[in-house]
Parts: C-alpha cells; sequence; structure tokens
C-alpha cells in the first residue's frame, strides 16, 4: 500500500497482462490437443484464501483492492427488507386505525367544538364588516328572499304558480291532462290486448287484424 496509487494501478495492469498471455497459451495447448487448464487449473486466491476478486476478467489483487473506486466495485447492496404479508399486515389493523376510537380519550372533541365556535364567530365578524362597508358606501340593498319561487324556476319544472283572488295558489299546466275517463278507457283497452294476447290464437289474431283492415278500423 505503501507504493502510492499509481504504482499500485500500474503492477496490478502488467500482473494482468501476463494472465491474459497465460490464457493464450493455455488455449493453444488445448488446440494441440492437451489438457483444457482453464477448467481444472486451481483457482487464483490471495493471502486470506479468498478468490481473487475482479471485474469482466480484470483482477485486482493485495493494495489494488483497496484503490480509489475499485472498493465499490464489491460492495454488495444491503438485502431489501422483508415485506410484511398481508396477514401479518392485517394483525394491525382495527377500529383505532380507521378512527373510530379517536374520541374516547375525550380530547379531540373539546377542540373540534373550540375551533368550531372561533371559525364561525370569524365568519360573522366578517359578514358584520363587509355589510357596514356597503351601508357606508350606500349600496345596501334589500336582502333576497331565498324561498320566493322565481317564474324561471317554475317554468323549468313544467307549470308556474300564481295567488288567485282568495290567496289561493293555483296551477297551470303547460302540457294535456287526460281526464279520469279516458284513463279508464285506456286501462280498459289495455286489459283487452292483454287477454287477447293470452288467449286467442295466431290465425284468430291475423283474422282479427285482417277485419279490422277490411273496416277500416
Amino acid at each position: 500500500a505503501g507504493l502510492g496509487e499509481f504504482r499500485i494501478r500500474d503492477l496490478n495492469d502488467e500482473i494482468n497482462k501476463l494472465l491474459r498471455e497465460k490464457g493464450h497459451w493455455e488455449y493453444r495447448i488445448k488446440e494441440l490437443g492437451g489438457p483444457d487448464y482453464a477448467r481444472i487449473g486451481p483457482k487464483m486466491l490471495d493471502h486470506e484464501g479468498k478468490e481473487v476478486p475482479g471485474n469482466r476478467g480484470y483482477k485486482y489483487f493485495g493494495a489494488a483492492k483497496d484503490l480509489p473506486g475499485v472498493r465499490e466495485l464489491f460492495e454488495k447492496e444491503p438485502l431489501p427488507p422483508p415485506r410484511k404479508t398481508r396477514a401479518e399486515l392485517m394483525k394491525d389493523i382495527d377500529a383505532e386505525y380507521y378512527g373510530y376510537r379517536d374520541e374516547d380519550d375525550g380530547i379531540l372533541e373539546p377542540l373540534e367544538q373550540e375551533h368550531e365556535k372561533k371559525v364561525i364567530a370569524e365568519a360573522v365578524e366578517k359578514w358584520k364588516m363587509e355589510r357596514e362597508a356597503r351601508l357606508a358606501r350606500g349600496e345596501e340593498e334589500e336582502e333576497e328572499d331565498i324561498y320566493a319561487v322565481k317564474d324561471d324556476e317554475s317554468d323549468e319544472e313544467g307549470g308556474k304558480e300564481r295567488e288567485g283572488e282568495e290567496g289561493q295558489q293555483k296551477f297551470i299546466a303547460h302540457v294535456p291532462v287526460p281526464s279520469q275517463q279516458e284513463i279508464e278507457e285506456a286501462l280498459v283497452r289495455r286489459k283487452k290486448m292483454e287477454l287477447l294476447q293470452k288467449y286467442a290464437s295466431e290465425t284468430l289474431m291475423a283474422q282479427s287484424e285482417e277485419a279490422k283492415t277490411l273496416l277500416g278500423l
């Protein structure tokens, strides 16, 4: 380590150059029919008996493993914390989790009431100040009757409400309303059609339709 960073890098480069040359000779020996030393040869170990670390075929020996930027290459990222299963997560969910027991301690409710009174007082004070300002400018108008029914609003609902001579409200419809007799006749016709469809045969129905056509009904 005392040789300095540049000298250590140079020496490490020379060792890797010799290793590449060694690999070429091993490949040539295999081509000539000799043993495959790349497969059966012993692994390169450091003085601690651990395999020499490397990156993309480049090995780092001795103090070269502690050079800036080299140590980070071989530091393993910490494993992520194990994820809890759904059953484990459900163990912590109860009524308190959803806020149903927030008022049990008797602290939250008085605070909410106090805050509500404060907000209401501020709103009333703001309204009074705005009203006084309008009065000072002479812009005060009659307060609008929120319960009054306007003509356009009544039209949208299909009619108008007007007060008669006796003070009673009358409703004027804008659509034709059938009388009681017309409703009864429509119900009778509907009942006849249901009975015909239920008991009459197809041939009888066809004859009935043909008779109606001939009679012009």
